[in-house]
């Protein structure tokens, strides 16, 4: 029998997300002795009321587990195992018109939890991204990503080329970020409807295969002197301009759907 992997968490926003989520996954929760972090009593309380692990050490002890800013709090929980390429078709029948964010080998975590924290905010339904050549879920991805890694489908696969076939073959339409001659504005090209965002390396973009099974080219126009976005950045912009033609799309419809409550309606660009 395989040995149940941990790892430690670190700051507020992922410890109240993984309280309020997966609180079965907390093995324990260490505070600093010496904490005066108002925000800290709330969090506190709450997984001690669900009888969770609470334990108060020196900052030394906290510091050495984590390398990063905790905020006087960490956590060691169970590492769940990702749905991967083989969950996919049964939970794309789930959906009646997808909305799917892929990143083909993010390198930084922290643009991961960027990219996962505006996903979060779009309603996005699922996340893909690859097992091998990308940032993986490490606590910098999770505290960057504010609670978003606990509350987005995220699919980690072997393959984007062959998750990006199940997408086409289950009716969803895939869209790369790409400069290409026959790439079209974000603000021309059609984001409504089943569909799949394809962001790419912070460097390098979207790799060549993975452009040639996109269904089409998408891009941002840009109009000063800096030629790219950070990829965080970019995948903010094109996923709220897809939520505002689909909210457009629907609004007249079905303007009761809890997903799009809090959408502001804009005017076309």
């Amino acid at each position: 029998m395989n040995k149940t992997q941990t790892e430690w968490i670190f700051g507020i926003h992922a410890l109240n997300s993984a309280i309020q989520r997966h609180p079965e996954n907390i093995v324990q929760i260490v505070i600093a002795n010496n904490s005066r972090n108002p925000r800290l009593e709330s969090s506190i309380e709450t997984a001690q009321k669900l009888g969770l692990k609470t334990t108060y050490e020196p900052l030394q002890y906290l510091n050495k587990h984590c390398k990063e800013r905790h905020q006087g709090i960490i956590a060691l929980i169970k590492i769940p195992k990702l749905p991967d390429e083989s969950d996919l078709k049964n939970d794309l029948k789930k959906l009646e018109t997808p909305f799917i964010l892929i990143l083909d080998n993010i390198e930084d975590p922290r643009n991961l939890g960027a990219c996962l924290r505006s996903a979060d905010a779009a309603g996005v339904d699922m996340i893909i991204f690859p097992k091998h050549k990308s940032a993986g879920l490490t606590p910098v991805a999770k505290k960057t990503a504010a609670g978003a890694a606990d509350s987005l489908k995220i699919y980690q696969v072997t393959n984007i080329v062959k998750s990006l076939e199940i997408l086409k073959d289950n009716g969803v339409w895939v869209a790369g970020t790409d400069l290409a001659d026959q790439s079209s504005s974000i603000y021309k090209a059609d984001l409504k409807g089943p569909l799949g965002i394809v962001l790419g390396n912070e460097g390098k973009g979207i790799r060549p295969l993975v452009r040639k099974h996109c269904d089409f080219l998408i891009h941002i126009p840009m109009f000063g002197t800096v030629q790219s976005l950070n990829v965080s950045v970019a995948t903010g912009i094109v996923l709220f301009e897809a939520v505002r033609q689909r909210n457009l799309h629907i609004s007249s419809c079905s303007k009761d759907n809890p997903r799009y409550t809090n959408i502001t309606h804009t005017n076309d660009l």
